[in-house]
């Protein structure tokens, strides 16, 4: 009776060390991996750094975000291949070595920004700058899309078009009909946004645009108010307007860095070009400019032709007479006029938009704000 018993205890002692054994291996693991990771919380931080160079004998000239350039070697087991020109990097501690290649992320700001692939506007939905489409369809499309052409005369187009004009007066449209014609991505940034309080992050942006630009190519890169980082430099007292500075300075080394034939394109945009430093406007940078004016009367016309394309009118409208009204008129605010006019429309619950619907919207647009004025050069 006893031996049973003793045989029952000694098996239930040896299931008692089975499972004390194995509690051991989970804690000496545990014990493992928390060494591990203090000895990671010890170690000194990696500093994130970007390929400058390929340099001979395996090393590659990097820019620290620490600031200096060093010139380091790559260590064991990271793949070398995959280190090219512009490559986000990790050094260890003591900035000698390469220790891994760093995914391409991009600024929360760049991945905000208006990117457009292809979009769905052409030329055929601007109206009264035909001068103008065709000066950009020569340096912008064409180049994108016949860049053998360009090769093949030994030219080089321009790197960067400048539209100047009035408020108003369709340069984002122009920009991103442009993008479209060309089956471009069109990638729209304020310049003001670039202005950063913090040291160095404008320039760093710029960069980042450009280089998203480059990843997404073809591509346009539309550059809206210019002059908010491009005005004339003067003598620098704040710290905001060294980093203004800055900002642009970066934006002149990446338009004399890349290749005019590369499918990059870039346009900028002001309303003030009288402001400009002359350093955008050199050859080689913003070496085309493309003025925008109020359009005329034919232009007026085919404006507002445009812009009521679906819109039902009413019998009694004239668009030639609206256009003769409408002297000193923008682009923009022949489109105000349109869509005012059908509010009046839908108030009176028509469906159609009456002259009468037409002249109450001109005067509400009309003393909506003022506007410069302009001339009728062109009967029709």
């Amino acid at each position: 009776m006893h031996g049973d018993e003793d045989k029952v205890e000694v098996k239930l002692l040896r299931e008692k060390v089975k499972m004390l054994t194995q509690a051991k291996v989970n804690l000496e693991k545990d014990l493992e991996y928390y060494r591990e990771e203090i000895a990671k919380l010890l170690a000194p931080p990696h500093i994130e750094a970007v390929v400058l160079e390929v340099l001979e004998e395996g090393k590659y000239l990097v820019k620290s975000s620490s600031g200096p350039n060093l010139i380091v070697t790559v260590a064991e087991g990271v793949d070398k291949s995959a280190i090219r020109v512009g490559s986000a990097v990790a050094l260890n501690g003591r900035g000698s070595a390469i220790v891994g290649v760093l995914p391409n992320v991009y600024d929360s700001f760049v991945r905000a920004m208006v990117v457009e692939r292809k979009p769905k506007v052409s030329f055929r939905d601007i109206g009264g700058l035909e001068e103008q489409i065709r000066e950009l369809y020569e340096v912008v499309v064409l180049p994108l899309k016949r860049p053998e052409l360009f090769q093949e005369m030994g030219v080089e187009p321009p790197k960067g078009v400048l539209l100047h004009g009035p408020p108003g007066t369709g340069k984002t449209l122009l920009a991103r009909a442009v993008a479209g014609e060309s089956d471009a991505t069109f990638i729209k940034l304020t310049a003001s946004e670039l202005v950063n309080k913090f040291i160095g992050e404008g320039a760093r942006l710029v960069r980042e645009v450009f280089r998203l630009a480059r990843e997404m190519s073809p591509s346009i890169v539309f550059i809206d108010e210019i002059d908010g980082i491009g005005a004339r430099r003067v003598e620098m007292g704040t710290s905001g307007e060294r980093e203004v500075q800055r900002t642009l300075l970066q934006l002149l080394a990446e338009l004399d860095g890349f290749d005019p034939l590369s499918g990059v394109r870039v346009i900028a945009a002001t309303n003030r070009i009288d402001v400009l430093d002359p350093a955008l406007l050199r050859p080689g940078r913003f070496d085309r400019i493309v003025e925008l004016p109020l359009p005329d009367l034919r232009g007026r016309l085919e404006i507002l032709r445009i812009h009521t394309r679906k819109t039902p009118l009413g019998d009694d409208v004239d668009l030639r007479e609206i256009a003769a009204l409408t002297d000193g008129f923008s682009g923009a605010s022949l489109k105000a006029l349109v869509t005012e006019a059908a509010y009046f429309a839908i108030r009176r619950r028509s469906s159609k938009v009456e002259r009468e619907d037409l002249l109450k919207a001109l005067e509400k647009v009309r003393h909506a704000g003022p506007r410069p004025r302009g001339g009728d050069s062109i009967a029709i």
